[in-house]
């Protein structure tokens, strides 16, 4: 699916159903979809008027959820992405949530539980920055995450945790599909190299320094550990209705045109309409211009 008004090709980066991942054969970086600064700038600009334009919509219809997924590696960018690409939206029609360690009372429910409760409304745009596929992922990578979670002997079945962890996770999208929220999930996919680099620049940057923790390091020592869970998780939760997007991030303008791409052939296509009155309706709001008039 290629958009006119933008020339980006989102099939090459829609990962196809039932189809093995191998990121390695996934670019991080494309050519620049943007010629220069001054031209993306002016894309990013069309991009996010696009997208206010359509979730004013979407919030008057009032049938429709969309619920974004960013998933990557640390310093892939996820929080400049929603910065930058919903920096024109309603604040009113958009959700955001972050999450991180679960708490002892999330702990005692399912693993889907904690995010259910921050699913958008209808009408309105859900953007989970990381999520439920954290158990699938980090939880993957550190065992001892699971152990903590006090599961049943059944549920920690030799190779069968994380397939049946897939499969709740397909289930509870196509519920979430077919009630009206459409889920649509990016993957923001960071070279090893360009993360270095990103990691130098918060250490050499005093503004930066904030983002950056001993933590950081130690997690990118199991680099190819989650590159395996990455790639096991994509093949195995994308679906036509709840599709991944592998969008390469070493450019971050780049990932932002594509990343809003998304985003806005998502929403356009939903059948989305202002809400029209009845004849009745009509003529009393005629009769309240006239009030008006003659106030």
């Amino acid at each position: 699916m290629t958009t006119k008004a933008t020339g980006i090709d989102l099939d090459q980066y829609r990962v196809r159903p039932g189809r093995r991942v191998h990121l390695d054969r996934w670019p991080t970086r494309v050519p620049h979809l943007y010629g220069s600064k001054k031209d993306y700038s002016r894309r990013i600009e069309a991009q996010v008027q696009a997208l206010a334009d359509l979730q004013q919509v979407l919030y008057a219809d009032n049938r429709y959820a969309v619920l974004l997924i960013l998933q990557a590696m640390d310093a892939a960018g996820k929080d400049g992405t929603i910065r930058h690409v919903m920096s024109g939206v309603n604040p009113q029609g958009v959700q955001v949530f972050s999450f991180k360690h679960p708490s002892a009372s999330e702990l005692d429910h399912d693993f889907l539980w904690r995010t259910s409760q921050c699913l958008p409304e209808r009408g309105r745009i859900g953007i989970f920055n990381r999520s439920y596929y954290e158990e699938v992922l980090v939880v993957r990578v550190h065992p001892e995450i699971l152990a903590a979670q006090a599961l049943p002997p059944e549920a920690l079945a030799k190779g069968r945790i994380w397939k049946d962890r897939f499969r709740s996770i397909v289930d509870h999208e196509a519920h979430l599909d077919r009630n009206g929220t459409r889920v649509v999930k990016i993957f923001l996919h960071l070279s090893r190299d360009e993360q270095r680099e990103r990691f130098l620049a918060r250490i050499d940057e005093p503004d930066k320094n904030w983002k950056f923790s001993e933590g950081d390091v130690a997690e990118r020592q199991h680099w190819d550990s989650y590159r395996r869970a990455y790639e096991d998780c994509l093949a195995s939760t994308s679906t036509a209705h709840a599709p991944w997007y592998v969008v390469p991030a070493d450019d971050k303008e780049n990932a932002r045109l594509i990343a809003s791409e998304v985003l806005v052939a998502t929403l356009r296509g939903l059948d989305l309409r202002y809400p029209t009155v009845s004849p009745a309706r009509r003529r009393e709001l005629q009769a309240l211009r006239r009030r008006l008039q003659d106030d």
